[in-house]
């Protein structure tokens, strides 16, 4: 190995140990490493900031808006309260009305807004219906997941993936794909759900701390729920070290974090991200933070009676419809000849869509940049520049020949495996865009080598990213249901586990049957 291998392992080790760590966001770390690269020349400043104005990274950050324009609009609020069964019920007769529709939405939106909007008005219905809420936040969380793989832009992995893909010279993904495999997962995933997460998952927390009793409301307060985000300050510290009611103004009761519920020693109790606060506020609380990234979630019961404009409503349907019909129309080769001189794709469409968006005030134009999650975009833009330098040091071409070594009796199959088994175990540790960063140069190199058309390799990138089931920490959406359900990490491992099973055994199998080596 020369220098450049060398320095690149050592810093993707690095970079995997930082991740784990969560001492700094992804964004960051991952352009700390950038920087190094570019230090020891591995990278050029042109290479290095590729990534930044590549389409697919654009267009995760205009879908941000798109999706805040239909959260803002109350279509999303509408339909699950629609969903919910009246009256009394069973867990699965309310999974089977709710989780087809919510993987059918998250197919085309931003699965935390779908997340963070459904799961408060799902755990008061649960309540009032009186069934346990912990039925279904998990499976909430894991449908979206399913969902955003059967199409390109249902997650920024799928984008991710598709801009490298057109970075490298080949033709990209079209708008459903990826469904062609997505969809026999997602069916499979939610028939999975259908069938165990009722057994598989507790009817209640019972290893709670002791409360003292019900405490009295001080004064116009009311009780809000708070989830964590990346964003606040807090993170890491002790809740007395952090003085919550003296930044935000409100007290806390409760600390609801990793399936404990603490309501005793507060001031002892280290907050992480995912953690959920339950609050004593008053009525400027949500207006003022509940647009900040400083939180997840806030919930505080009265999302259901919000009044909600049915021409926005109708507006932002009507506008999601023409994205999403648009860029598959595009995209036929009729199309194409029609009007070679534009690429009607899915980022010439979701431009025009966001554009109409702020300009009919679907989302508040003047604070746009607070709907956007900047450190998603910075992974994504430097997870470009890590695949580059690993390409060109030389790193991934190596690792591509001990993977092709390993499986040098057992064919393309066995290398999918081992590819989607590599990303997967990444997703799971660190981010699903980082994964696949990380796994795109070795499988391009395989293809290579092999001699093989590399379409197969990338879409089995694009389901192990995303498959990420097994712990709370590889995907967003599940830290926000674990606060919200307090959920213990094993509850993640118990479900989770045979999904990704159920992921791997179509993924190895279907794959190839549809793009062929």
């Amino acid at each position: 190995m020369n220098f450049d291998i060398v320095f690149v392992l050592l810093a993707l080790i690095g970079m995997i140990a930082a991740l784990v760590w969560d001492k700094m966001r992804p964004g960051m770390v991952l352009l700390t490493v950038v920087v190094f690269f570019l230090c020891v020349g591995i990278l050029t400043p042109k290479e290095m900031l590729e990534g930044f104005s590549n389409k697919g990274m654009i267009t995760v950050a205009m879908l941000f808006l798109v999706s805040e324009g239909v959260r803002q609009s109350g279509a999303l609020g509408q339909l699950i309260q629609k969903l919910l069964p009246e009256g009394k019920t069973t867990v699965f007769k309310a999974q089977a009305r709710m989780l087809p529709p919510v993987a059918f939405v998250s197919a085309f939106l931003n699965n935390t807004p779908v997340v963070v909007i459904f799961a408060p008005i799902i755990k008061r219905w649960a309540e009032a219906v009186r069934l346990p809420a912990t039925k279904f936040l998990i499976p909430l969380s894991y449908v979206t997941i399913l969902g955003g793989i059967c199409t390109l832009i249902g997650t920024s992995t799928n984008l991710v993936v598709h801009g490298m893909i057109l970075e490298a010279g080949y033709e990209g993904f079209t708008m459903f794909e990826l469904g062609k495999v997505g969809i026999f997962i997602a069916i499979a995933g939610i028939l999975y759900l259908f069938a165990f997460s009722n057994k598989l998952l507790p009817d209640s927390r019972t290893d709670t701390v002791s409360e003292d009793g019900e405490d009295e409301n001080p004064g116009n307060f009311h009780r809000v729920e708070a989830v964590l985000g990346a964003r606040f300050p807090g993170i890491n510290k002790t809740l007395g070290a952090f003085d919550f009611t003296r930044h935000y103004g409100a007290i806390v009761k409760e600390v609801k974090s990793g399936g404990q519920r603490f309501t005793r020693n507060l001031d002892t109790v280290v907050l992480h991200e995912g953690d959920t606060l339950v609050l004593w506020a008053d009525d400027s609380f949500i207006p003022t933070w509940g647009e900040s990234s400083v939180f997840l979630m806030l919930a505080n019961g009265n999302e259901a009676t919000e009044p909600v404009s049915r021409k926005k409503r109708w507006l932002a349907l009507g506008l999601l419809i023409f994205m999403i019909t648009g860029a598959t129309v595009g995209e036929l080769p009729v199309v194409k000849e029609a009007v070679p001189s534009m690429r009607l794709d899915m980022f010439f469409f979701v431009c025009i869509t966001t554009i109409i968006m702020a300009w009919t005030k679907l989302f508040p134009p003047k604070k746009y940049t607070k709907y956007i999650s900047w450190d998603i975009l910075i992974t994504i833009a430097c997870a470009f520049a890590i695949s580059k330098a690993m390409e060109n040091s030389g790193f991934a071409s190596m690792i591509a020949r001990h993977i092709i070594g390993m499986a040098d009796n057992l064919g393309p199959y066995a290398l999918l495996a081992i590819l989607f088994i590599i990303t997967n175990i990444f997703t799971e540790l660190i981010t699903n865009n980082a994964a696949a960063a990380l796994s795109f140069p070795i499988a391009l190199s395989v293809a290579t080598q092999l001699g093989v058309d590399p379409t197969p390799f990338f879409v089995v990138i694009c389901m192990a990213a995303s498959a990420s089931f097994s712990t709370p920490i590889g995907y967003q959406t599940n830290l926000i249901v674990q606060g919200v359900g307090g959920y213990k990490f094993t509850d993640f491992v118990k479900v989770g586990l045979p999904l990704n099973l159920i992921t791997f055994l179509i993924s190895v199998f279907v794959i190839p049957m549809i793009w062929k080596f």
